[in-house]
């Protein structure tokens, strides 16, 4: 099953399409997806393929106490097309609309679901933290994540937070000094006290962890031991 982040594919060709007519920018992602297909060995007619697209709501509004989550994003711009093209992924490409949680929690949950027959497409770094199989279609890299590799990255996060989301980390700590800091770590409750013991309280690990943790299954909020 090949699970495809549709809002990666209509903020990329939304922007590069920007001054370019409606019609340019659908065949546009209709060229691009049929190539992803390509790519992935797949065929539109044949192949078990999903396109999910984030839709209104969103769980993690309430877990949001530091600062608002996407809070930073209220008045950036979008691209002009982003509308026309949402509708004609729903339309031709029967893409998911997801609402109260993003495209990633329903793919990281459909992943989960179909283990190792499923292929998450992104360019997402968040899905790191799903074991399974992941392509990088602009890097045109496929690779899979273990649950050891994907705990270790989802805790990773919990230290550095996420500028893009508006999820507050440590100021300082990024990519080598997190992986630093969990080198260490033999269980997930190693990696939650170097996190507690470096955010300062159970709370902000909480906070962050729920914030940053891609569902596994319908309704799921992130806790010690969910993984």
């Amino acid at each position: 099953m090949i699970l495809i982040d549709a809002d990666i594919l209509v903020y990329r060709i939304g922007w590069s399409c920007n001054t370019e007519s409606e019609k340019t920018a659908i065949n546009t992602i209709d060229g691009f997806i049929a190539d992803l297909l390509m790519q992935l060995n797949a065929d539109e007619e044949t192949s078990h393929y999903v396109l999910y697209l984030t839709g209104r709501g969103n769980f993690r509004n309430e877990y949001a106490i530091t600062a608002p989550y996407k809070g930073n994003r209220k008045n950036k711009e979008k691209p002009v097309h982003i509308q026309a093209l949402r509708d004609h992924l729903i339309d031709k490409w029967a893409a998911l609309v997801t609402d109260n949680e993003e495209a990633d929690d329903a793919i990281a949950i459909e992943a989960t679901t179909h283990g190792d027959k499923a292929v998450m497409v992104s360019l997402d770094k968040d899905f790191d933290q799903i074991p399974g199989w992941h392509y990088n279609f602009v890097k045109k890299r496929r690779y899979y994540v273990t649950p050891e590799e994907g705990l270790h990255f989802f805790y990773r996060q919990i230290l550095m937070g996420d500028r893009i989301d508006n999820i507050v980390g440590i100021h300082g700590i990024g990519e080598k000094k997190s992986a630093k800091l969990l080198e260490d770590c033999k269980n997930e409750q190693d990696y939650y006290n170097v996190c507690v013991e470096m955010l300062g309280s159970e709370e902000r690990v909480i906070e962050n962890g729920r914030l940053l943790w891609l569902r596994r299954s319908e309704g799921q909020i992130w806790e010690l031991h969910s993984a």
